[in-house]
């Protein structure tokens, strides 16, 4: 029993081929635009990738490069990260309390205020409750407020608890997640979208390549043919391809044997002497 058979006059041929044409260049510029796509998200990973490691992996951020000056790597790339995808810390700008964002190279050990800090961490760190200049959301109407964040009295008409701070409430992580993800939401229908279009064009393929068999051997070529997927049933073509298979593996099972075995062949008896 043929599979899918269809009908194909001389004008639907036609329009079936002219079809495929426009189908293979959909498909080469939707192949390219998918290519260029995943270039960039692996540029993009490549590119971030020591953020993706500060953020994503230790969990924690260290500035240790800030003690050299011109030479502060980290420190650029986190207060880009930050200003590019409007995020502060790791999960929220609290996470600035919990590490030493400020190099000892511009700190004035002289100071008691200074001392103090240093010595109430059992590591000897310098913390406050302040965020570098990166956080600040310059859309808030107020000046951004970077140092004691959770000391009302420092600044006026200021309640950290209610009010609303004018910095990033959103953590890097999740905003990296977010943008990367985004990246592969955006790949991954137009990898799906290349499937279909390649099984179209197979399928179609197909269909012109068996009505254009009924052609062959014809004088007129106009003539109605058919076209199908498969010339028997599902059944009956697994069946067949089954059989094909196991005497291929035959043939190449006795092809193996038969080089194994040395050609022997004995040897002609030597004439008597008298």
């Amino acid at each position: 029993m043929v599979l899918l058979k269809i009908k194909f006059p001389f004008q639907k041929r036609v329009r079936l081929a002219q079809g495929l044409w426009l189908l293979s260049w959909v498909a080469m510029f939707s192949g390219a635009i998918t290519f260029a796509m995943g270039v960039f998200l692996k540029t993009e990973l490549h590119r971030r990738s020591e953020v993706i490691k500060l953020f994503l992996i230790r969990k924690h951020i260290p500035l240790q490069d800030t003690d050299t000056p011109g030479h502060c790597f980290q420190k650029e790339t986190i207060d880009r990260l930050q200003i590019e995808f409007q995020c502060c810390g790791n999960t929220n700008y609290r996470d600035w309390f919990e590490v030493q964002w400020i190099s000892n190279h511009y700190l004035d050990f002289t100071s008691k205020e200074v001392k103090d800090r240093v010595r109430s961490n059992v590591d000897g760190r310098y913390l406050l409750d302040g965020v570098p200049f990166s956080c600040c959301n310059p859309a808030s109407p107020r000046p951004c407020i970077q140092y004691s964040l959770l000391d009302n009295s420092a600044h006026y008409n200021y309640e950290y608890q209610s009010e609303e701070l004018n910095l990033y409430n959103r953590g890097c992580r999740q905003a990296l997640v977010n943008y990367y993800m985004g990246l592969m939401n955006t790949i991954g229908p137009c990898v799906l979208f290349d499937f279909l279009l390649q099984m179209t064009i197979l399928v179609s393929l197909r269909y012109l390549q068996t009505a254009m068999e009924g052609v062959i051997g014809q004088e007129n070529v106009e003539i109605e043919t058919e076209g199908y997927i498969l010339e028997k049933g599902v059944k009956e073509t697994l069946l067949e391809t089954k059989e094909k298979m196991k005497k291929f593996l035959q043939f190449a099972q006795v092809g193996d044997a038969s080089a194994a075995t040395p050609d022997t062949q004995p040897e002609a008896e030597k004439p008597a002497t008298a």
